[in-house]
């Protein structure tokens, strides 16, 4: 280890600068450090001697070993670099794992949008869509067609009647979808396109094309379109048909999409229809409200991560207990419901397993004794 020597002396005529110089002597290094710095005139020279020396010895351990130096400054920029940045935002450091980061995320924000106004409407309760069902929501449905156009169909096409149980299962379906996956009648496209078409064809005749409102539809679709909610319209019949019946009923101006058995490749229970209206409207499922009256209809706003308010026409309400509300008519509804609906996260439903108990009494041993010299 090299020697340090040092010495001490007062610089010119000012008492208050002295000058140190302290030499490091070794074998292969041989250096002079000159230092000032600003002292008392009474200070120890010894203390300050010692001090210098101590840096000095210090110096030389550090060239003697540049690997242990460069180890430590490494760490120090470690501990630097853990500190959180600026720019950190809770959002990208996983807050639905860490529960104490607060507030959760808002799936209704939308950073890119440039106005503060419209970014803080989309967070609020208000900001949400209504997708209806046509038939048995807004006007009277008589599910006896359905049935009875498929019995026709059967009966042209040669097949044998459906049964009771198939008739429902194909509620809500395309027609095209039904004869191909449930009906099994045939999977060549065009006679399945055919018969498609024949069925609507007897369904038309068998209706007369005459539509009455639901009580309470009316008035229910005004009161949304004056709170300036959008509204969407879905129906597995053809474009034409559903045209011609929402203009015959006169509430065409209240929808501003209409999503056809053209539009989507299946019906419900798949929540192919109810997505793409969300699409249309620009609004995320989440935020959308789907209104229906089967059981189908409530399977497929869940899958689509939608909330679903069941009306009452042609099942009890009892059977519609999945839903997160139900109703006899659309009029009992306000627009504090909805809003309560649209603010409450959809959670998947998870049953609780209850854990059997065990019981505390004392059983007798099953053991049984052997003795060796039997």
């Amino acid at each position: 280890m090299a020697d340090a020597i040092g010495a001490v002396s007062l610089v010119g005529h000012r008492p208050s600068i002295v000058r140190i110089t302290v030499k490091n002597e070794s074998k292969t290094q041989k250096s002079q450090n000159i230092v000032r710095f600003p002292v008392k005139v009474d200070c120890s020279a010894k203390g300050v001697l010692s001090h210098l020396m101590m840096q000095s010895v210090k110096k030389n351990r550090m060239s003697v070993f540049p690997i242990r130096a460069l180890a430590m400054e490494l760490t120090k920029e470690k501990k630097k670099d853990e500190r959180l940045p600026k720019t950190w935002n809770y959002l990208d450091s996983g807050a639905d794992d860490n529960p104490s980061l607060w507030p959760p995320e808002n799936k209704a924000d939308k950073p890119s949008l440039h106005n503060p106004l419209l970014r803080q409407e989309r967070m609020g309760c208000g900001w949400l869509g209504a997708i209806f069902e046509w038939e048995g929501v807004l006007i009277e449905d008589n599910p006896d067609l359905d049935n009875q156009s498929w019995l026709t169909l059967a009966q042209e096409e040669g097949k044998s009647p459906p049964p009771a149980f198939m008739l429902r299962r194909v509620e809500g379906m395309k027609n095209e979808q039904a004869i191909s996956e449930v009906l099994c009648w045939s999977r060549d496209p065009v006679q399945v396109r055919r018969m498609a078409k024949r069925k609507e064809e007897i369904f038309k005749a068998l209706h007369g094309g005459v539509y009455r409102l639901r009580d309470g539809s009316q008035e229910f679709v005004n009161v949304l379109m004056n709170n300036k909610i959008p509204m969407a319209l879905v129906s597995t019949r053809p474009r034409e048909t559903l045209e011609n019946a929402v203009g015959s009923v006169g509430i065409r101006k209240f929808f501003s999409v209409i999503v056809a058995s053209e539009d989507v490749y299946r019906g419900k229970p798949d929540p192919e229809m109810f997505i793409y209206a969300a699409q249309l409207l620009d609004f995320i499922p989440e935020r959308c409200i789907v209104f229906g009256n089967s059981n189908q209809t409530i399977e497929a706003a869940h899958d689509g991560r939608m909330k679903c308010v069941a009306v009452a026409s042609k099942h009890p309400i009892y059977e519609l207990g999945a839903a997160e509300l139900v109703v006899r008519r659309l009029d009992e509804l306000s627009i504090i419901d909805l809003k309560k609906l649209a603010d409450t996260d959809l959670t998947e439903f998870e049953p609780e397993l209850e854990m059997e108990k065990e019981d505390e009494r004392e059983l007798p041993s099953s053991a049984v004794a052997v003795d060796d010299n039997f």
